[in-house]
This record gives C-alpha cells, structure tokens and sequence, in this order.
C-alpha cells in the first residue's frame, strides 16, 4: 500500500481503528519522520479521541481515552531493552485497552503483535502490515 499524503495517512488511520480488533498490540515501525505519530493520531481519531495526540518520547506512554475504550500509546525509541515494558506494565494494559500502540517496537520481543511498517518514498510512503505470531492479519483493500 502507498499514501501519497496525509489524508491517505488519515484514511488508512481510520481503516485500521475500524479494523483491528480490541487489544490488539500493533508496532509502528520505521524511520524518524516516517509517520508513526500521524498514524497513531488517526487511530486514535478513530476510535473517537478528541484531544491532542504527540509522541510520548519522553513520557513513554500517553493514553487516549476513546468511547470505544483505551488506545495505549508508547515510544520505545529511547528503551535499549524494551522487554522492560513488561516491567512497567505492559501486561496491565493489554488485557485492559482497547489497542496498545507501540512506535519503535521490536516484533522479537512483542511475538503476538502487527506491525505496520511505514517507509518513506519519493512520492509519500510505503505501507506494509505484517502479522507476527497470533495477531490478527488484516486486509485493508
């Protein structure tokens, strides 16, 4: 899949808070400035947040209260060892939120997860979503 803008960032956004069924751990992978964030402020628009979306760099974890239930948003970029997410209560949170959104997530160390590749082109972004051990693979064409 290719997004040529931010509104087919949005679009697909929407898609995936449509699509993903409740908890499941999606990892947002890519390069600095691929659109993770973006992506995560469209799910979370989705799924009916209002507020402000940002990237929790420096908090680690934001959380978006949806009427749709809690969309767990985590940065791991800063984390040299992000098995200590299970630490600091990971495991709370999954059976409990209605997605955990981790950008920068490792599929070795979240084996049950979908990630969702963003790669910049010249004309926007590559998108690829990979399943990984038990999450759900979704089609969204």
């Amino acid at each position: 899949m290719h997004l040529e803008s931010l509104e087919d960032t949005r679009t697909l956004g929407l898609k995936l808070a449509k699509t993903l069924p409740e908890g499941t751990l999606v990892l947002l992978t890519g390069p600095m400035g691929a659109g993770k964030t973006a992506l995560v402020k469209f799910i979370a628009e989705g799924l009916g947040f209002k507020g402000e979306v940002t990237s929790p760099t420096y908090t680690l974890i934001h959380e978006y209260p949806t009427p749709a239930g809690l969309v767990v948003h985590i940065d791991a970029y800063r984390m040299a060892d992000q098995e200590e997410l299970y630490h600091l209560g990971l495991e709370d949170y999954l059976p409990e939120a209605r997605l955990v959104l981790i950008e920068w997530g490792k599929p070795e160390v979240f084996p049950d997860s979908l990630e969702v590749r963003l790669e910049p082109t010249a004309q926007g972004r590559s998108v690829e979503l990979i399943p990984h051990g038990h999450a759900p693979a979704i089609a969204l064409l």
